[in-house]
């Protein structure tokens, strides 16, 4: 229990049981308690926390759904924590619910720049980086890979969400869109 709440339990034990705390009761628990907000057990002022890069991109933790009459495909992002955010996607059978493929996402804070890596079903796994950061949309590039060479999401002013791959593949240039809503995450599709 922090001292600020040991304080205010202590306060309401005294009111409860009738009593009045004195004044250098009350002065002594309010001092330590703002001792306490100050530091840190060993008496020091904790580090200033340098602002994250992924607080930028926010607005993609969270559940995600697209479907169409064939399949559904839904998202899912974790907030940034620690300089990460960890995702999965789940495509599936619309009438089944048979898993056609999945994939294993995670946007890391590497340097200066973001690095989106992707590990989908069947594939070898891939990173790119990001080449666009905006309050609402976030490019990540990898000119090496086969296809996609570019990820992207954009957070639309109705709160959708449009993801898409991009890229040249067999020397035809490819534009796939994925257009999410924001949906509750469920533990259970059904």
């Amino acid at each position: 229990m922090s001292v600020t709440a040991l304080g205010a339990a202590v306060l309401i034990l005294l009111a409860d049981q009738g009593a009045s705390p004195s004044s250098g009761a009350r002065d002594t628990i309010e001092v330590t308690a703002e001792r306490n907000r100050q530091s840190t057990h060993c008496g020091t002022k904790p580090a200033p926390v340098a602002a994250s890069r992924l607080e930028g991109i926010q607005w993609l933790a969270g559940c995600w759904w697209s479907g169409n009459e064939r399949r559904v495909v839904e998202e899912q992002w974790m907030g940034g924590l620690g300089g990460l955010m960890l995702g999965m996607g789940r495509t599936t059978n619309r009438v089944d619910y048979r898993v056609i493929e999945y994939e294993q996402t995670m946007i890391a804070e590497q340097g200066e720049s973001l690095v989106y890596t992707a590990r989908p079903s069947g594939q070898p796994e891939a990173t790119f980086t990001a080449i666009e950061l905006t309050d609402s949309t976030v490019v990540f590039e990898n000119a090496e890979h086969d296809f996609p060479q570019r990820v992207g999401y954009q957070l639309l002013p109705d709160g959708r969400l449009n993801a898409w791959i991009e890229g040249t593949k067999d020397g035809k240039v490819r534009h796939i869109d994925f257009p999410y809503q924001r949906v509750a995450c469920q533990g259970s599709a059904r």
